[in-house]
């Protein structure tokens, strides 16, 4: 991989919406030069036999188990709320008519 352009990163950082000055961008390119020169290391690695991972650890599926559960008894829930009308909790409108 090539090296990055003070041009590239400025590019980078305006899509970023970061403001960077011309002294940031230099520095910026030399440090993502080294990070990418660094990272070019790992293609030279013989990864033939080595299966692709999406976590560093064998975990299978680590959710609960989805079970139903009673919920809040209703009467306790709307002794909680400002105003209600046949069970169900009363809010402001949030769209005009």
């Amino acid at each position: 991989m090539s090296k990055l352009t003070k041009e590239e990163v400025k590019h980078v950082a305006h899509l970023a919406r970061l403001a960077i000055t011309e002294e940031e961008a230099e520095k910026f390119a030399e440090q993502l030069g080294k990070i990418t020169e660094y990272v070019q290391t790992l293609n030279e690695l013989d990864t033939t036999n080595v299966e692709p991972t999406s976590h560093v650890l064998p975990i299978v599926n680590v959710m609960r188990e989805d079970v139903a559960e009673k919920g809040l008894d209703r009467e306790k829930v709307l002794l909680n709320v400002k105003e209600h009308e046949d069970g169900l909790v009363k809010v402001p409108p949030i769209l005009e008519e």
